[in-house]
This record gives structure tokens, C-alpha cells and sequence, in this order.
């Protein structure tokens, strides 16, 4: 697919790059062991459900579209708000951060956001959308680096963590070469550490098993040495805690887990709970794993009503978990956490599911009962 000008348009009009968080950063996010801690506190500290140690996940959900704008302007129209009739990316953002407070509540500490974005319609085959916030010669735009700030700061300032994507394929290909891709990593993680965030952990690309990514650094055998990249980076003896994920039902290759952080891992397409432990076990006996956290951060599979489903799974095996939710076909504004136009809200009887059995293995129900 061709490069659509738009997007070196959008770059000279655009202000410059803000690059500094606007206040002292107030979430700090690290790694002991297998856990997180938040603030030099494990997360959900001393909570355990259904005999399983809760203390030190970080409960999760996709929220790629954060973000989002479409500089096609052939598909731009697809996402328009029914109730003014166009697509509106300050008001995608407007509407995120304020429901932030709302997940937390619920014991929801971090949410995956995307430098590319995702797939606005869940799954797709062919995305001619442009929802990259990266030019053809890998630029930071700065409109896109402006509502990535905020959603940053909210987080910050609500106690969460976002781990932050910076390629999703598909979209990979509006990247003339590898020294864009080498360019827009650079820039990215530069902004990050300029701007000072202490509450976000990267995830360099969005599965990079996918055969769709144009770029071979983007793929599996490669992707480590990005990974590397930026973890090499530092500002004021600082850097930033880095991997990447999978596709539905992948383990993580060694080359991959000698060199991360943590390890993302997807559950997409894994219809047995079973399947998720026998994941986790198999990622631990990779070559090169030693104690560091484990995250499903993207996973569509439900049932949260039930007694057993992919969340109970991943925690029993002391692995956080998080939740995709896409706009079905025919389905109304109300569903869907990855399909623009968002309703950002608790919404649907699918996102209350989710939400309630997040509080109730969080404890954060137990919480709210205090105060009631």
C-alpha cells in the first residue's frame, strides 16, 4: 500500500512536539521478581481470591484506540458519532480520560494504548485507515504525541499504568524503510523519557508473529534487538521497562524472552481456560526466563459469569490478564472498547461482566462496600 501524503500534511501543520510532562510524575511503575509495584507498594497488596495471590498483577484492558484519528480521509468517515454525524479525535480522547477514574474503582491498574492504534473493527483483513502517529520517514506527529500526553498524564494522575505500543501491522507499511522504523522508536522512546512518566512500560510492536508486518525488524526473529533498543536508552540513569507480545495462543520465542522486561502474551482465540495455564507453563521453561511478570494483555474470550474462563485461568498461574472488547457486527455505540466511534463508559452488559469480576478478585468491591 502507497503512502498517503496526508500524514506529511498533518506533520507541517501541526505545532510542535510537546515533550515534557506538566507536572511531577505521581505513578511510578517497577518490577520485583514477578510482580509490579506501583509507588514502591505491590499492586492490590495482600489481596488474595479464591486462594490465588492477587498481590503484584496488573489487571488490564485494551484500550488502543485512545488516541485514535484517521488520516484517510476515504475511511475517516466510517467512525463518525451518530449524534453529530463525523469523527471527532479530541472529543475520543475527552471522553477516555474521564472515564478512567471509573475503571480504577474498579480495580482496573493499567491499559494497553498504541502509537498505530489497532484495528478499529476488532478484526480485519485489509485496514486502508491511516491511524499511525508515525510519518513516512518515522516522525513523531505531534498532534498524536499531544493526546497521547494526556492520556499519560490522566493515568499518572489516577494511579495506572499504560503500557504503550509503538507499531501494530498493518499500518507498519505507511514506514518507507527500517530506518524509519529505527527513527520512529527513537523518537518515541526519547519523548517518553523527556517527558518524564514514570507509569508506562513499552510493548514495541503488537504481535509480532503476525505475517503482515512489511518491515523484517517488526518480526519475530529480529524484534529483539528493538527491544534492546530502547531499553538502552536513558535519561538521568532512567530507563524504560520494555517487550512485546504475541498473537492468540503464542509462546514467546527465546531470543524475545532472554532480552524483556516482562512478557506479553495474547489468549485471542483460546477457547479453553486450560489453554492459558499450559501457555504460561510453557513460556516459563523458555530458555533464558527467570522470575519476571507475565501479562495477557490482549484476550477476547468472556464468560466472566462463569466459574471458569481466561481470567481465573491467568491468575491462578500468578499472571494478569486483559480484556479485548470489540464492536461485533450490528451491535450498537454501547459495545466495544477497540471500535470507534467508543463509548468509553461501563456501557454494556458485557463490559459490566468484565468489570464486576474485576473488582471482585481486585477487592476493589469489597472497597466500595466500606464507603457505602
Amino acid at each position: 500500500m502507497k503512502h498517503i501524503p496526508l500524514v506529511l500534511i498533518a506533520l507541517l501543520l501541526a505545532p510542535q512536539v510537546a515533550l515534557h510532562a506538566a507536572e511531577p510524575p505521581q505513578t511510578s511503575v517497577s518490577i520485583v521478581g514477578e510482580d509490579f509495584h506501583i509507588n514502591g507498594r505491590p499492586t492490590y497488596a495482600g489481596r488474595i481470591w479464591n486462594g490465588h495471590r492477587i498481590e503484584g498483577l496488573l489487571m488490564n484492558s485494551r484500550m488502543v484506540q485512545a488516541t485514535f484519528d484517521d488520516l484517510n480521509p476515504d475511511t475517516a468517515k466510517r467512525w463518525a458519532y451518530a449524534d453529530t454525524g463525523t469523527w471527532d479525535a479530541e472529543r475520543n480522547v475527552r471522553e477516555f480520560i474521564v472515564a478512567m477514574p471509573e475503571w480504577k474503582k474498579h480495580g482496573l491498574l493499567a491499559v494497553t494504548v498504541n502509537f498505530q492504534g489497532g484495528s478499529p473493527e476488532g478484526y480485519s483483513g485489509k485496514q486502508p485507515w491511516v491511524t499511525g502517529a508515525f510519518t513516512e520517514d518515522g516522525s513523531l506527529l505531534p498532534d498524536f504525541a499531544a493526546r497521547m500526553k494526556r492520556v499519560l498524564d490522566a493515568a499518572d494522575a489516577n494511579g495506572m499504568v499504560v503500557i504503550l505500543g509503538y507499531f501494530y501491522f498493518r499500518q507498519d507499511q505507511h514506514m518507507k524503510d527500517e530506518a524509519a522504523v529505527l527513527r520512529a522508536t527513537d523518537e518515541a522512546t526519547r519523548w517518553l523519557l523527556d517527558g518524564n512518566w514514570r507509569n508506562v512500560i513499552v510493548e514495541v510492536n503488537n504481535e509480532c508473529n503476525v505475517k503482515a508486518y512489511d518491515h523484517d525488524i517488526l518480526r519475530p526473529g529480529r524484534i529483539h534487538g528493538l527491544i534492546t533498543r530502547v531499553k538502552r536508552a536513558e535519561k538521568d540513569g532512567r530507563r524504560l521497562l520494555a517487550g512485546t507480545s504475541y498473537g492468540g495462543g503464542a509462546i514467546p520465542k527465546e531470543n524475545v524472552v532472554r532480552v524483556s522486561d516482562f512478557l506479553l502474551m495474547h489468549g485471542n482465540g483460546v477457547k479453553d481456560p486450560k489453554r492459558i495455564g499450559e501457555m504460561v507453563q510453557k513460556a516459563r521453561a523458555v530458555p533464558g526466563y527467570r522470575p519476571m511478570p507475565i501479562l495477557f494483555n490482549e484476550d477476547d474470550h468472556e464468560k466472566f459469569d462463569q466459574p471458569e474462563n481466561n481470567v481465573a485461568a491467568a491468575v491462578a498461574e500468578h499472571v494478569s490478564w486483559g480484556w479485548f472488547d470489540f464492536r461485533r457486527h450490528g451491535e450498537g455505540f454501547e459495545q466495544g472498547y477497540q471500535s470507534p466511534p467508543v463509548n468509553w463508559s461501563i456501557s454494556s452488559d458485557r463490559k459490566r461482566g468484565f468489570f464486576h469480576l474485576l473488582a471482585e478478585i481486585t477487592g476493589a468491591a469489597a472497597e466500595r462496600e466500606k464507603f457505602q
